[in-house]
């Protein structure tokens, strides 16, 4: 007879918890409960808006390596038309300052490649 008494207010106990628990409702901001599924706006995670981000820095990353180079190319043509039509051994300061220039962007180029991995 306990173990019936026990087992019905273990039952009991249970259907009225039960019970409350469904009743209790969970009241969400609403910048949570409306941003969830509103229609067409489409719900963009951290890391979609991460890999975006590094899309869009890859792109530009490549971009100016891309300037770079071009700018390498073009002074290092004009370093040795200079030099082709020198007889002298000795630089002038202009040749100089293409030399550093093309070997600041070279450095550049290097440094901004190895971002990219």
């Amino acid at each position: 007879m306990r173990k019936a008494i026990s087992l019905a207010l273990v039952s009991f106990a249970l259907l009225g918890g039960a019970r409350l628990a469904s009743t209790q409702q969970i009241h969400l901001p609403p910048s949570v409960s409306q941003s969830q599924g509103m229609g067409n706006v489409p719900v963009t995670t951290g890391s979609d808006a991460q890999k975006e981000q590094a899309k869009a820095a890859s792109q530009q990353r490549q971009a100016e390596i891309r300037r770079d180079t071009e700018k390498m190319f073009q002074l290092t043509t004009e370093l040795r038309d200079y030099l082709e039509k020198s007889d002298q051994g000795v630089m002038s300061m202009d040749a100089l300052k293409k030399a550093e220039q093309i070997e600041k962007l070279a450095h550049g180029v290097k440094s901004k490649m190895k971002q990219s991995f």
